[in-house]
């Protein structure tokens, strides 16, 4: 097959893809990757919690082996024990083993929206060399894309991707939040909030301005509605200020102002950091929030970010200055970790604490097993998630930061 026929077929899924239902997303990659040579393709998403890798229902097999009169259980398959689950974590195309039983071969090819794992594509052809790879790699990027752009407004894919209901406070904030993980050639930024469904008073930004990466972590007192609304309003409150131009000291003194003027005796505490990804420089200011940790070379550079902390946001009746700016400079391969402190305050049934010396050893035993970002993270989450028997007491968000500039 020419180059001009993959271009072909992309520009066609693409033209398809402007008016294209969300229900319609499977049976336009599986069309598109038989008309590239593929017997088959199906899409797969990973689920809130990257537990599972749900395979999105074709709309004429919605109901196919269902028993109740409405639609049949999607197909799932774990991400850490599965080939496909193995094509996730690691980013990188997996195919099954030739069977003298069925001579088709099976790949399973990561799809990636920018740096940000989506899902796989289960492609099967009786033959699956390179040049028909190479196709399937472009087919699962454009497929990426597509799903990037229905997701937001997408009810049936926001059900296929959970398992429960989610309450009315996690609503609210996963309605705020950005994607898990962003970045450039220079800089990867992913974050994690658990727990996912009944989340409160955790939350999170990362975003890109020409060569600055801006990051903020909240935690909002309490775990109610009105923590989640705390929360929410602080996010408004700080992409209003840093899109009007305003600084770091601005943001967070915005922040404060809307906090005593709408939600008043909520106290609110956060990191808010510019990183320049040219040249490495860090600037941040830490309101009553758990320092940020420097991961360099494998190790953590002991009080590297430790600095007094601002009181906490939301505070009324005190004459408290303007937070202070802090400066450092990165090196490259330098990683930066925020998190709540509902990470190291995890407790197991016997009463012991996560702790952070568990939490550095646990991010740095995952980077030097050459992990991205993404699946260090998601490593981490679910260790934090046994040590608490799958049931969090208080909110556990972490947000990792890689400064990798191209050399």
């Amino acid at each position: 097959m020419s180059d001009d026929s993959l271009g072909s077929v992309l520009a066609d899924v693409l033209a398809a893809s402007h008016r294209l239902a969300p229900r319609a997303i499977p049976d336009l990659a599986r069309d598109a990757g038989r008309r590239l040579g593929l017997t088959d393709a199906r899409v797969y998403m990973a689920d809130l919690q990257q537990h599972e890798l749900v395979a999105l229902p074709a709309p004429e097999h919605a109901r196919e082996g269902a028993t109740d009169g409405g639609s049949a259980a999607p197909e799932t398959l774990p991400i850490d024990t599965s080939l496909a689950g193995r094509a996730y974590r690691t980013e990188t195309v997996q195919l099954t083993r030739p069977d003298a039983d069925d001579p088709a071969r099976t790949g399973w090819v990561p799809v990636v929206d920018g740096i940000g794992r989506v899902g796989v594509l289960r492609v099967t052809a009786p033959e699956l060399d390179a040049p028909l790879l190479r196709r399937c790699e472009a087919l699962a990027g454009l497929v990426a894309l597509v799903l990037a752009t229905k997701q937001p407004y997408s009810d049936l894919l926001a059900e296929t991707l959970r398992s429960r209901p989610m309450t009315l406070q996690a609503e609210l904030l996963w309605a705020f939040l950005p994607p898990r993980t962003i970045g450039t050639s220079a800089v990867t930024s992913s974050a994690v909030l658990e727990p996912a469904y009944e989340a409160g008073g955790d939350a999170y930004d990362h975003s890109l301005a020409g060569a600055t990466l801006h990051l903020t972590l909240l935690d909002a007192m309490g775990h109610d509605l009105a923590s989640g609304g705390c929360s929410a309003a602080a996010l408004a409150a700080c992409r209003a200020s840093r899109r009007a131009g305003g600084r770091l000291d601005d943001i967070a003194v915005e922040i404060g102002r809307t906090l005593d003027r709408w939600i008043p005796e909520r106290l609110l505490t956060c990191v808010i950091a510019d990183l320049d990804t040219t040249t490495g420089r860090l600037d941040w200011i830490n309101c009553g929030h758990p320092p940020p940790l420097l991961i360099r070379d494998r190790h953590v550079v002991a009080g590297a970010l430790d600095r007094t902390p601002h009181p906490p946001l939301g505070l009324t009746g005190y004459d408290i200055p303007v937070p202070p700016v802090h400066t450092v400079s990165l090196q490259p391969g330098d990683r930066l970790l925020l998190f709540t402190d509902g990470v190291t305050d995890a407790r197991s049934s016997a009463g012991e604490l996560f702790g952070e010396q568990r939490l550095t050893d646990a991010v740095v035993r995952a980077l030097t097993d050459g992990l991205p970002a993404p699946e260090a993270l998601r490593r981490l989450i679910h260790q934090i998630l046994v040590h608490q028997d799958q049931r969090l007491s208080d909110d556990a968000t972490i947000l990792l930061v890689e400064w990798h500039p191209p050399r």
